[in-house]
């Protein structure tokens, strides 16, 4: 009962709040580094240096008026903000964040497969709250993000079959065992996996430069313009939650997870003494800050090139990739 109830329960509990922390501080990383980078110094007037406006954020979300459009469907309106962020959550039950089992709540040996799965689901919220809008805006950005979806989905599966086959195991346990076997991580090996997989994971989370279903400048807000109060709050928390995700993917696959660098020189052997979990948190920061480097730098694709890019060059490459990949797998 205690190891199969209690001690997952307390796992899940733990994770979901921490989670839910991270975004809150992460809008407001966000925030700080656009600013800088536009030589501006963003909130400062909340708390020292401007802190505690990760908790202003929420407070004022919670308690802002929640209002539903007279010719909205009301329950379908209600549903999409929850089933864009519940799959972003549920990824979390199988990404490790260290070696022991304390630090994951499962490791299924399909465990890449799992937030493949899960994660496509996500998108499903945002085509019902486009849809259930009844609003030409959110509708046209619902049909934006499913397109997208679909057309970075596939360069990004067939990317990480690249991975799988380097590796022989889909358990992200395993992949990081693997690159601490190697000796190498798997950044050096799969350069061009890596950059797809970024690539994709910035499309499939509508991250700038592929932002075209929020485009405010053509379609207002995109998908959740009609939404406010909470059920904004939970759009914008799946939204972050999946940047998360995305990271955590690129970081167990690519850069070691939870492995010091160089894991395999004894010579940084005293990289050891910081503990496992904090490498992870580590580099999966590092990549958050490429995120919001990226939304401050790049303007937004055009829809003909976003398309464009995804099925006449990730595709091709990612192809191209597996194919390489397979070769030398046989003849080496």
């Amino acid at each position: 009962m205690l190891d199969t109830v209690v001690i997952p329960l307390l796992k899940i509990a733990v994770l979901v709040n921490a989670v839910l922390v991270a975004v809150t501080f992460l809008v407001l990383m966000e925030r700080k580094v656009i600013a800088w980078a536009q030589s501006r110094l963003g909130p400062m007037r909340v708390g020292p240096y401007g802190i505690l406006q990760a908790i202003a954020d929420p407070i004022k979300l919670i308690l802002k008026e929640d209002i539903t459009p007279v010719k909205a469907d009301r329950y379908v309106f209600t549903l999409a903000p929850i089933m864009s962020l519940v799959p972003a959550l549920v990824v979390f039950a199988v990404v490790p964040f260290g070696p022991d089992p304390l630090y994951y709540i499962g490791d299924i040996n399909v465990g890449l497969l799992f937030i493949i799965s899960v994660t496509s689901i996500g998108v499903y919220g945002i085509i019902l709250g486009g849809w259930a809008s009844n609003s030409k805006y959110p509708l046209l950005a619902s049909l934006r993000a499913s397109a997208q979806l679909i057309s970075y989905e596939i360069a990004v599966t067939m990317t990480l079959v690249s991975v799988i086959l380097t590796t022989g195991t889909l358990s992200l346990v395993g992949i990081v065992e693997a690159q601490q076997e190697s000796g190498i991580w798997f950044a050096f090996i799969q350069p061009v996996a890596l950059v797809l997989i970024f690539i994709g994971g910035l499309a499939e989370t509508n991250r700038a430069p592929f932002d075209l279903p929020e485009a405010e400048t053509e379609l207002t807000g995109g998908f959740h313009t009609e939404y406010s109060g909470m059920r904004f709050a939970l759009f914008f928390l799946a939204e972050y939650a999946n940047m998360i995700v995305i990271s955590a993917i690129v970081v167990l696959m690519f850069f070691g997870g939870w492995l010091r660098p160089f894991p395999s020189i004894a010579f940084l052997g005293f990289l050891d003494l910081l503990p496992a979990w904090i490498w992870f948190v580590g580099k999966v920061f590092l990549f958050l800050y490429v995120f919001i480097w990226i939304r401050a730098t790049l303007p937004r694709y055009r829809y003909d090139q976003l398309m464009g890019l995804g099925w006449k060059v990730l595709i091709p490459v990612a192809i191209g990739n597996l194919v390489v990949t397979g070769v030398f797998k046989v003849v080496f």
